[in-house]
């Protein structure tokens, strides 16, 4: 027999007889998906013990910025003149990998398609069941196979940096797609069973993709700040000059 609540029930045939004599089991089936490990921890309200060391960091903060400014002046330039353009005119440091990525694509390409798939993606995720489970992505009996579709998908993309900008080939971009996929070849050329290259092929699918993503933010980025020049032109900061 079973209950509402799913459990199930079975009678003793070997119960004595008679009219209230039955003897159940309560047989419980394990759920398939089982509940994640609950501890003991105490739980305490967000207000006020999270909110009152929340307003202690931010008093903390506030005062090292103060006594920052008091000690040292920004580097401000002079103030603006709109008859004279600085050159190169670059944006602050964490927009700077969008503005390289404007010398290789149109507007409409790095400043909003991109940026909009991106905020598209982290606003799509969290719908997802993401991170339950890590399986790893370059071990097992189908090592080679993934190993041949990174690598597929990795030229793909190499030959589209290559002619797809008007600038030239985006290299940058090159350079950390090819960086990802050798890193990921690693454990088939110094073996999987031990140190380093065991630690590569344990790497899931998802990591390898938010390493390329912070590789390439990375790389555009530092470009942008110390390898640009007059002209966006590509410069050695130790022949050319520093330009921020």
């Amino acid at each position: 027999m079973t209950s509402g609540d799913g459990q199930n029930f079975v009678v003793d045939p070997g119960a004595p007889s008679g009219p209230t004599a039955v003897r159940l089991t309560v047989v419980e089936q394990e759920s398939a998906h089982p509940l994640l490990d609950t501890t003991d921890e105490e739980w305490v309200s967000t207000v006020p013990h999270l909110l009152v060391r929340e307003i202690a960091i931010v008093c903390l903060l506030v005062a090292f910025v103060a006594l920052l400014s008091y000690v040292a002046d920004a580097p401000l330039l002079d103030i603006a003149d709109p008859s004279k353009t600085p050159n190169p005119s670059k944006a602050p440091w964490y927009f700077l990998g969008l503005q390289e990525l404007l010398h290789y694509y149109p507007p409409m390409i790095s400043g909003i398609l991109l940026p909009g798939l991106v905020m598209a993606a982290l606003m799509i995720v969290p719908y997802f069941d993401i991170n339950i489970e890590r399986p790893e992505f370059l071990s097992g009996a189908h090592y080679r196979r993934h190993l041949a579709v990174v690598w597929l998908i990795s030229v793909v993309m190499i030959v589209v940096f290559l002619v797809s900008s008007h600038a030239g080939p985006v290299w940058p971009l090159i350079g950390t797609t090819a960086a990802t996929a050798m890193g990921m070849t690693l454990p088939m050329l110094i073996g999987q069973k031990k140190g380093p290259g065991q630690w590569i092929a344990t790497r899931s699918l998802p990591f390898w993709i938010f390493t390329w993503f912070v590789m390439s933010a990375i790389v555009l980025t530092v470009i942008g700040t110390f390898f640009r020049g007059p002209g966006w032109g590509f410069v050695l900061p130790w022949e050319g000059g520093l330009y921020v």
